[in-house]
């Protein structure tokens, strides 16, 4: 398995004519271990019917975690993240989550963004996955805290789950 294919790619890299084919073999192989958290350089999925958003997952090029607000640099559902999109820098909330969740709180296949404005209102008009139900919790908790109406997220949501 892992110790063969390490020497095969060693030995690829010293022979001087197949240094090219190291390089190609090299590429496409992960060898880091998959984490199952949002942090930085996470890729992310826009489902709110934003024109940035649409563009970007159209093109095959989702937007990535640049920063997330809060203590620990480990993203939760509800918080609030700086994405880079489309040469851009955009805000966004953290609305379904790939990794374990804690109870009553759903698992997704896919770890969803909603994008936000300058001022905290959303870009899109409509949200097209069903979001959490705990979700309208933790967005009122901080509507009142940071002074952002997170609210406008829960009414343009289709569906609670």
């Amino acid at each position: 398995g892992y110790v063969v294919l390490t020497s095969i790619k060693m030995s690829l890299k010293n022979n001087l004519k197949l240094r090219p084919l190291f390089y190609l073999l090299s590429r496409n192989i992960h060898v880091s271990a998959t984490c199952n958290e949002i942090q930085k350089m996470t890729r992310l999925r826009v489902v709110d019917n934003s024109e940035i958003g649409k563009r970007a997952m159209v093109e095959g090029k989702p937007p990535k975690v640049i920063h997330v607000y809060n203590k620990t640099g480990i993203g939760k559902i509800g918080d609030t993240v700086l994405v880079a999109i489309k040469g851009e820098k955009k805000k966004g909330v953290l609305v379904g989550l790939k990794q374990n969740q804690r109870t009553k709180i759903p698992k997704f296949d896919s770890n969803n963004v909603v994008l936000l404005d300058e001022t905290g209102t959303p870009l899109g008009t409509r949200i097209h996955v069903p979001i959490p139900t705990i979700l309208r919790t933790i967005l009122k908790e901080k509507t009142y805290t940071k002074g952002v109406d997170y609210t406008k997220i829960l009414s343009i949501a289709s569906s609670y789950v």
